[in-house]
């Protein structure tokens, strides 16, 4: 494989800006910006199906390298939810304040003890010869009781980072990308990417 300009099998703009800000080797367009319109189902029951589902469909329609980014919040006193459907939490063409609304809710009265939660995303990337690769990353921390912070997105102002002592929507950019699930993703994805142009 030594294509390095991949397309991100998705048309989330937040993601892709933080995206480019990780990467190190290669450059991301997202797929948007090739085909307008373009989305994919994600029917995958784990993180990692949904992103090879993702990252498969983008490779194949663009005949470009793919990577897709499939990232879950999960929340001990829920059960493991929102888990696979984290980004939709509340439903099709909800906004992120709907889905921290619904989560803050559905932990309204538990302890700080109960609202234990992780962070995982795994990105797959696909070679448009069918080659697949799976790199993962997770972070551990506890939804708070209220929103705090106005930088990052999605669930980023109710997330309690147990490393930075602060919410991920509290820190700067650099902050978040040091000990963040994406970043340690991204980091797997960036050796590999290494040791191919080496």
């Amino acid at each position: 494989m030594t294509d390095m300009n991949m397309v991100l099998a998705s048309a989330n703009k937040d993601k892709l800006k933080e995206l480019k800000k990780l990467i190190s080797h290669g450059d991301i367009v997202s797929i948007g910006d090739i085909i307008p319109g373009w989305d994919v189902e994600e029917t995958g029951l784990t993180l990692e199906a949904n992103a090879l589902l993702k990252a498969r469909a983008a490779a194949q329609a663009t005949q470009r390298t793919a990577i897709a980014d499939d990232t879950g919040l999960f929340v001990w006193a829920l059960g493991g939810a929102p888990g696979v459907y984290t980004a939709r939490y509340a439903g099709e063409n909800c906004t992120y304040h709907d889905n921290t609304e619904k989560l803050l809710n559905a932990l309204s009265g538990e302890k700080n003890s109960n609202r234990r939660a992780s962070f995982q995303t795994v990105i797959a990337l696909v070679t448009p010869d069918g080659e697949e690769y799976v790199f993962k990353g997770s972070v551990e921390g506890r939804i708070t009781e209220k929103h705090s912070g106005v930088e990052g997105f999605g669930y980023d102002p109710v997330f309690f980072s147990t490393e930075l002592k602060k919410t991920f929507a509290e820190c700067t950019t650099e902050e978040k990308n040091l000990v963040s699930h994406r970043a340690l993703a991204m980091k797997k994805l960036n050796e590999f990417l290494r040791n191919l142009s080496d």
